[in-house]
């Protein structure tokens, strides 16, 4: 059944999609200040009316081409899907190296420094995309509804993400840009310093967190147990939680990594297509059935036995 139809039908269903192609672009980002490029592809809906904005940070060693199928789903449903890549904690950490060289890079990369160009990555991606916006002839001129952006991210992603949106640090200015309306983490972090609800008990935007019950990585010291600690320092309203049954960390992401155990469940990117649309459209575009559908029981009809699901 098509989009159109379902709407006709006033039947929200967040994982229908119109038949139209998805356009994407390779563009990349100057950032004069910092002498540095900052690669993205951009995920185009087939209208070319302005749409809402949802930006993409990798996770640690990954690239603007991770996490396609959340890209090209986006997008369908209206989105202008951005997917930054950040040099410095991207691909080119580990891939000039031996397979016996590579984690200890990947955690050498992992560190303060990084984490900060990829703060100051999504300030400037907001910048440069509001000056393409008005840029008359630029392929994203007019296409931009900039006073709608989410933020997504994946492990150091999240990280990124959390960063941008809400989350209070013991030190040191805040973080958070303005710009951003909602946030989505997939594999949430707690903080190295300090408690979890002085950190996130300041959050005033909508908030979606996304996990598994295996989801552990070899870097970053984020256990299971920690990445549950998140969800419960949120102060209520938009805020929620899926847990994942005998998801690892790299469900989250297109492929498998290294030390992986579990064999990939196909109904997990279905309920991570869902759950993150129907939570843009409910926020970012006022969906009132949108709304209705992730706050009743549309995602608890999508959960498998062992799936968690919360709000508050």
């Amino acid at each position: 059944m098509t989009l159109l139809l379902l709407l006709a039908l006033g039947a929200y269903d967040p994982l229908a999609v119109p038949s139209a192609p998805v356009e994407h672009l390779e563009l990349t980002m100057h950032d004069g200040s910092r002498q540095r490029d900052i690669p993205v592809r951009v995920y185009l809906p087939a209208t070319r009316t302005p749409a809402p904005v949802v930006l993409f940070s990798h996770g640690l060693g990954g690239s603007r081409e991770n996490d396609v199928f959340l890209g090209e789903h986006w997008a369908a449903r209206g989105y202008v899907a951005v997917f930054m890549q950040h040099p410095g904690s991207d691909e080119s950490v580990w891939k000039p190296l031996e397979k016996s060289e590579r984690l200890r890079a990947m955690k050498k990369a992992a560190n303060v420094e990084n984490f900060q160009l990829r703060i100051e990555d999504v300030h400037v991606v907001l910048d440069v995309l509001a000056a393409w916006n008005e840029k008359a002839g630029h392929e994203l001129h007019g296409r931009l509804e900039l006073t709608k952006v989410g933020m997504s991210g994946h492990s150091f992603g999240a990280v990124t993400t959390e960063a941008v949106s809400g989350e209070v640090y013991p030190i040191g200015p805040s973080l958070t840009d303005p710009r951003i309306k909602a946030a989505v983490a997939f594999s949430p972090s707690t903080p190295k310093m300090g408690s979890a609800e002085k950190a996130f008990a300041p959050v005033k935007i909508p908030w979606l967190l996304m996990t598994g019950t295996n989801d552990a990585a070899p870097i970053g010291g984020q256990t299971v147990a920690s990445r549950l600690e998140v969800f419960p320092a949120l102060p209520p309203g938009q805020k929620y939680e899926l847990v994942l049954d005998k998801a690892e960390h790299s469900a989250f992401s297109d492929r498998a990594l290294p030390g992986d155990s579990q064999p990939r469940n196909p109904n997990h990117h279905k309920l991570m297509l869902a759950v993150t649309t129907a939570f843009f459209d409910s926020v970012l575009k006022g969906d009132a059935e949108a709304r209705a559908w992730i706050d009743g029981e549309g995602v608890k009809a999508l959960l498998e036995k062992g799936d968690r699901w919360q709000r508050k």
